[in-house]
């Protein structure tokens, strides 16, 4: 009995201890970023196998002594452990692990972790986009990445962006790089009625990006990367409950300043005081005060909208998105509408050895083109003549009127309103990609992983113009036109490759890939013509072409003990746009780095990266180049050069000059480049010094008379180099709980020269005089050199006109005078990015500078002479450009006047690009994350270029659409 009392009494004394240590610890995990709830987290009690994973909303529950240590991790984020003591409801945060988020970057027909990379290559997440509602996908890396230039074709929504990876590579090809979407290179000609190939990509649906810049990174994509890879992957589905996005904004768009034209009462005043004024021109001086381009400008608004849903369906990771965008162009009339939908699905079978990655994106845009010809039109139009006039034979519009026949002189401008309002441009256009890719590791050998991908990229449009016959016009037969297209575009992918993976004793690591790629690009083009059918002449036009790339290629990576790396690469390709003899190119490329920070003698807790590397390799290119040049080709004739045969006339056929010894042009380049990561990754960054050689440059060059069918020709006639210096530097200054700031700066050196040329090249037409050219190619200068003449000035720093300096010293100014004065390209370009968050406040500001680029500004040297505002003809008038005023220039019938280097600009700017300033509200709702942004865009540019914008394409700034300033106001909502 005393043995049973004493069992019962050490039974209640152990009770409370027992029950205390067997606690319910309850509680939930969510993502810090968005405060949403993270399903699957893996919840264990350190050094048991004791655990559970969280349910779809977080939640978890698990029994849990005081003083045991809790563990929680989930893939990609940073594991955290505490020791519990009792606590419930346990509420978790766990931030995403950068270093696993940056550990694996794709370089084209598979993927590297960072580490083992050896190639110079950059990568930017999602989060390290550009912020703001931002139309196309290369907006996203502007000023992010060390010598990659993107620059805005013009303020138009959705416009194209000119892409340029470490200077030019050719002269007449394209120096666009390739865009790889999720393994399809994507063909970047687009069908007309389209202005962005790229604006089929909804931005909000792109994971990452990577930039491939040298050739050793590049040349497992050949010919096609001659000027650099941006590889795009899009966000794909995740084995996890649902999760839902959905974002939406509103857009305020405004022109920030107008071309500096003569006012009305300027325009009048030097009207009245002209020498060759009479009673007849200062009566044909009007009574309004008209500024014309507030009359073609206005204030425009714009909205985006997506929505999208990732999770687990049927068993099968899927992603879904929809998108909608919708923006009015400053210009009046000028208006980008855009739907996207996209579905991804990631299927794995047979114990993951068989994957699946099968996506679909699509997207229908609407375009309105306002007629741009009003930008011009309103530069130069009489500031004292009103819009409209009910006398006007035009629809109610004022227009110069010829009192001998009643219409529109042949010379005089025409009213830019109209040309708005009479004029409907408008088109549709439809894109499609699929493509699935096929992983299977052999079960018999599951070191090897074969591989299928196939893809089709499909595009096809629709638009017309029509012109209305109430429209200004000096042609007596004038009845209103209408011009119609389609145009389809078809490209076809399939690649086949073998990988091989292989770890011995974990210090040899050996990745080996064969392959085999066949990719088509068609072309169906149909026009017609009214005006051409009306004048008896081809009114219909058919055009139907097609070219293939047929390719082999293959890539060795071997790793010895994570310390010394080598990658070697050779790639085959075949085109069709080549003859027979010179169609095989081969390019070959190889890499070595060293992880320096893995060596014994300096392996440190403060060094988490220092590695060198070095590559070289070659690339070809024939992009942009005409299909079958080699082959004798017929153009047939018009009907005003048909024959007489008898009474019937004939169309006859002329044959295209052809060079049957056309051949790739050739890029070799060679990097040296050293990657660092410092303090836990608080500081980090590259630098690359890189020295590229592109040899037989093909551009258009003449011929002897009678050796061909034309004067010039497509043949490889030169070489060029570019050389630099790339340093980009990553910080993390502060970093707390509650606050972290980092900031990010690149800069890039870049020396770019044509090395051989047989002959100089005029380029770059300009308005004013007749076929005048302000650019030249020539050996040993950059390409697109500025050719002018050196413009005199007096004393007081004021061009003396008409007085240019006889630089050969013969008495004569003639083109033997003429020199070689600046170029259009920087020859330094920056970005600096900064981002600060406070709890849930967040603040983006993004940068850019461009040092030594210059700018012949055509809008003044075709607009500043005073002879120009009074015609022969007597009967109509021409605006100025203000800067008549300093100049006083008179006479512009000397054609040297235009080619003056007094022209020629600094055009040097730093601009803030992007302000965007958030706050995110984790509860707004229950396991609903709100965030709340306002945005600003194009916020300020510092230059001392005087014409409307410092940042002009080939550096000839004529009539240019000028980019707005935007402000934003968005939401986004995870739930």
């Amino acid at each position: 009995m005393k043995t049973i009392l004493n069992a019962l009494l050490f039974c209640l004394i152990l009770l409370p201890a027992t029950l205390m240590a067997q606690t319910m610890a309850t509680g939930t995990v969510t993502d810090k970023a968005n405060a949403m709830p993270l399903p699957g987290v893996n919840v264990i009690i350190k050094g048991t196998s004791r655990g559970t994973a969280t349910d779809f909303d977080g939640n978890f529950s698990l029994e849990a002594s005081q003083g045991e240590v809790i563990v929680i991790s989930y893939i990609g984020y940073t594991s955290q452990e505490f020791v519990f003591d009792g606590q419930t409801p346990i509420i978790v945060a766990l931030a995403e692990d950068a270093s696993q988020l940056e550990e694996v970057l794709l370089i084209g027909y598979g993927s590297v972790r960072k580490e083992d990379l050896t190639g110079a290559a950059d990568l930017l997440k999602s989060e390290d986009f550009n912020q703001g509602p931002l139309v196309s996908a290369q907006q996203l890396i502007s000023g992010k990445i060390a010598g990659v230039s993107v620059t805005s074709a013009s303020g138009a929504p959705g416009d194209g962006q000119n892409i340029v990876i470490r200077g030019n590579g050719s002269l007449s090809l394209s120096s666009n790089p390739l865009i790889v979407l999720d393994g399809m290179p994507l063909d970047q000609g687009g069908v007309g009625g389209s202005r962005n190939p790229l604006n089929l990509i909804n931005p909000n649906d792109i994971e990452s990006m990577t930039v491939l810049k040298d050739a050793s990174a590049t040349s497992i994509y050949g010919s096609r990367a001659a000027n650099g890879v941006i590889m795009i992957t899009t966000k794909k589905g995740k084995d996890t409950g649902f999760k839902f996005s959905a974002t939406t904004s509103s857009s305020i768009h405004s022109a920030i300043d107008k071309v500096d034209v003569l006012t009305a009462d300027e325009f009048r005043n030097v009207v009245i005081n002209h020498p060759n004024a009479d009673a007849n021109t200062i009566g044909l001086l009007g009574n309004a005060n008209t500024d014309w381009q507030d009359e073609i400008y206005n204030t425009a608004f714009g909205q985006d909208h997506s929505f999208s849903a990732l999770g687990k369906a049927f068993g099968i990771p899927m992603r879904a998105s929809l998108g909608h965008s919708d923006h009015d162009g400053i210009l009046k009339r000028d208006n980008f509408k855009r739907t996207t939908a996209s579905i991804n699905l990631s299927p794995k079978f047979l114990d993951d050895h068989l994957k699946f990655d099968i996506s679909a994106r699509g997207n229908y845009t609407e375009n309105f083109f306002a007629d741009r010809g009003a930008i011009s039109n309103a530069n130069t139009f009489d500031p004292t003549q009103p819009v409209y006039d009910t006398n006007s034979p035009f629809g109610g519009y004022f227009s110069w009127i010829d009192s001998s026949t009643n219409l529109k002189p042949n010379l005089a401008g025409t009213n830019p309103v109209a040309l708005l309002n009479l004029r409907d441009d408008s088109a549709e256009v439809r894109r499609y990609i699929l493509n699935a890719k096929v992983d299977y590791k052999l079960h018999f050998f599951p070191d090897i992983t074969a591989t299928i991908s196939t893809g089709i990229d499909k595009s096809n449009s629709n638009g017309r113009t029509l012109v209305s016959d109430l429209i200004p016009t000096a042609d007596p037969t004038w009845n209103g036109s209408r011009n119609t297209f389609s145009q389809t575009s078809t490209n076809k992918l399939f690649d086949s490759y073998l990988t091989y993976n292989k770890s011995i004793n974990d210090i040899h690591n050996i990745t080996a890939v064969a392959g085999y790629s066949y990719q088509s690009f068609e072309y169906d083009n149909y026009s017609y013509s009214s005006i051409a059918e009306a004048q008896g002449n081809d009114f219909e036009f058919i055009d139907k072409s097609k070219n293939v790339l047929l390719s082999y290629f293959g890539r060795l990576n071997y790793d010895f003990d994570s310390k010394y790396l080598v990658t070697a690469t050779l790639r085959a390709d075949a085109s069709s746009k080549l003859n027979p003899n010179d169609r095989w190119g081969y390019f070959p490329s190889v890499a070595l780095a060293w992880n320096i920070h893995n060596e014994d003698f300096i392996k440190s807790d403060k060094v988490n990266e220092l590695k060198l590397r070095v590559g070289y390799g070659e690339v070809g290119n024939v992009n942009g180049l005409g299909d079958y040049l080699f082959l004798t080709r017929y153009t047939g004739s018009q009907s005003s050069a048909n024959y007489q045969f008898g009474d019937t006339f004939y169309q006859t056929y002329r044959p295209d000059p052809l060079n049957e010894n056309l051949r790739w042009e050739i890029g070799n380049t060679l990097n040296l480049g050293l990657d660092y990561s410092l303090f836990d990754r608080r500081v980090s960054g590259s630098v690359n010094l890189y020295q590229k050689q592109t040899k037989d440059l093909i551009a258009p060059a003449s011929v002897d008379p009678f050796t061909n069918f034309g004067a010039r020709i497509e043949k490889n006639i030169g070489d060029m180099e570019n050389r630099g210096v790339e340093f980009a530097l990553n910080v993390i200054p502060v970093k707390t709980d509650d606050f972290e700031w980092s900031i990010s700066y690149n800069v890039a050196f870049n020396d770019n020269k044509i090395t051989r040329l047989p002959f100089n090249q005029e380029v770059g037409g300009i308005s004013g005089g007749t076929g005048n050219s302000i650019q030249m190619h020539t050996e040993g200068e950059a390409p697109y050199s500025f050719y002018v003449f050196q413009q005199v000035y007096d004393n007081n720093g004021k061009p003396i006109e008409g007085a240019f300096v006889d630089r050969n010293g013969d008495n004569i100014i003639n083109d033997e005078d003429k020199y070689l004065f600046k170029d259009p390209y920087a020859d330094i370009i920056m970005g600096l990015n900064t981002n600060v968050s406070y709890k849930k406040w967040d603040l983006a500001v993004v940068t850019r500078a461009n040092i030594g680029n210059y700018a012949y500004n055509n809008v003044s040297s075709s607009q500043s002479y005073l002879n120009g505002v009074i015609p022969t003809t007597n009967n109509f008038l021409w605006n100025l450009h203000s800067s008549y005023l300093d100049n006083g220039f008179v006479n512009q019938a000397d054609e040297k006047n235009f080619l003056s280097s007094h022209y020629i600009e600094e055009a040097s700017f730093f601009k803030i690009d992007n302000i965007t300033l958030g706050y995110t509200l984790d509860n707004a709702i229950k396991d609903v994350s709100l965030r709340l942004y306002g945005s600003v865009q194009n916020v300020a540019t510092i230059t001392d270029y005087e014409g409307l914008d410092p940042e002009i394409t080939g550096g000839i700034d004529n009539n240019f659409y000028p980019r707005p300033r935007t402000f934003v106001l968005g939401v986004n909502v995870d739930f």
